[in-house]
């Protein structure tokens, strides 16, 4: 499932990591009620202005791009992982795992399409667990025949177990810190 325009830097879809009904405890200024939430495409971390009548609740896809808008407002802001209320780093984890499920095609065609960052690093070796092997026989395999799904790349190259759980690592590390010198899919 696709939720965004794939050439779009901005994010359509947001997945509610948390949803605050008085805003942010510490934040007395303003007692906007707020969702915390992932974007779909660009893993972008947001806070969210809902509708007054909105009902949101953890997990839900809501729409933030232009347009008619059922629950979402506006877009707050952009924040930062340490942004994050406790709650909603605890939900990260979840939130990339349904998005990494939910729009597969896409990210199995990382593994399709990845290519050399420098001349001497390929994108594959970013990934956790992937060494030289593994990165060679992804690349061979995939001259061979594009893969089609997690389960296809785990069948066909050797000591790559449970993609999706690798990506989600990486995509997860991306969000936490923020000097990780060559991001792959967050923006």
């Amino acid at each position: 499932m696709t939720k965004d325009n794939e050439d779009s830097e901005r994010e359509e879809y947001v997945y509610v990591l948390e949803y605050l009904p008085d805003g942010h405890s510490e934040d007395r200024v303003d007692d906007d009620t707020l969702i915390q939430g992932i974007g779909t495409r660009n893993f972008t971390l947001l806070e969210v202005l809902p509708k007054e009548d909105a009902h949101v609740k953890i997990a839900d896809y809501v729409y933030v791009g232009d347009g008619d808008r059922e629950v979402a407002d506006r877009v707050k802001q952009r924040i930062e992982f340490d942004d994050l209320t406790q709650g909603a780093r605890k939900e990260l984890e979840y939130a990339v795992e349904d998005i990494l499920h939910d729009d597969e095609r896409r990210f199995v065609d990382f593994f399709n399409d990845a290519d050399s960052v420098t001349i001497r690093l390929h994108q594959l070796d970013l990934l956790p667990g992937v060494g030289e092997k593994i990165r060679n026989a992804l690349i061979e395999e995939r001259e061979f025949e594009r893969f089609d799904s997690y389960d296809d790349l785990e069948e066909r190259v050797d000591g790559l177990h449970n993609p999706d759980e690798i990506l989600q690592e990486r995509i997860v590390d991306e969000l936490k810190d923020e000097d990780v010198k060559y991001k792959l899919f967050v923006r």
